[in-house]
């Protein structure tokens, strides 16, 4: 899973990614508000953690604004400010959980995961297709019980295909959880494509390529 932190303290913010990443997200940090908000408008994020107090604005604005356009992507705020007006305000405009600074780094990534299960409709850490399951608190693949040693970007892109498996995911969809925020090459995704179906090979599961619509995780005998 693809997270963004907005935080603009050098040391939270190096913990933040540092624990985080850790569990097998994806993080993508940025310090200021301009950047954050140019990534957010793209997309393809789980989750945000993020400040308030930022060197070019406040974050209840990137908060607003997101709610503002429907997007309901789950927003943690991380903040110093821990008044009770605040704390109200953030939840009013849309933030889905408070944590105040200093907070336990055991504390933050419950809540994170309690969060990502939520939005997603789970009721515990596990994602689950046929014979395939991924473990959202460690971020391990297992087929058939067996572990799949999985590189970052092939992780990611079967994560984003599970947490829609039997339905058609868009390349733009997937580019964003895999690549995140930044220029990609024209056939960079059909490389780990590819190279994900050769792990899955004589396994009941199979990624279909969908031509103009997307990729599809689905049982080797679905129509």
């Amino acid at each position: 899973m693809r997270l963004l932190v907005v935080e603009d303290d050098p040391l939270i913010s190096r913990t933040l990614q540092r624990s985080l990443s850790t569990l097998g997200y994806a993080i993508d940090v940025f310090d200021t508000l301009a950047p954050a908000r140019d990534a957010a408008r793209q997309g393809g994020f789980d989750l945000i953690l993020l400040d308030l107090g930022l060197p070019d604005g406040q974050g209840m604005d990137l908060l607003s604004e997101l709610r503002q356009r429907n997007d309901l992507t789950p927003v943690l705020i991380i903040t110093a400010r821990d008044g009770v007006d605040d704390r109200v305000r953030g939840l009013d405009l849309g933030a889905d959980d408070y944590l105040a600074k200093p907070f336990s780094l055991v504390e933050m990534e419950a809540r994170v995961r309690a969060l990502l299960r939520r939005s997603q409709g789970r009721s515990d850490n596990t994602l689950r297709f046929g014979p395939l399951a991924m473990s959202t608190r460690s971020g391990t693949f297992t087929l058939v019980g067996a572990t799949l040693d999985l590189p970052p970007r092939e992780r990611l892109l079967l994560e984003s295909l599970m947490l829609h498996a039997g339905k058609v995911v868009s390349r733009e969809v997937i580019e964003g959880k895999v690549f995140g925020y930044g220029e990609v090459g024209s056939n960079a995704l059909e490389v780990y494509i590819s190279r994900l179906r050769k792990r899955l090979a004589g396994s009941e599961i199979q990624i279909r390529t969908l031509r103009g619509l997307g990729y599809r995780l689905e049982m080797t005998d679905a129509g």
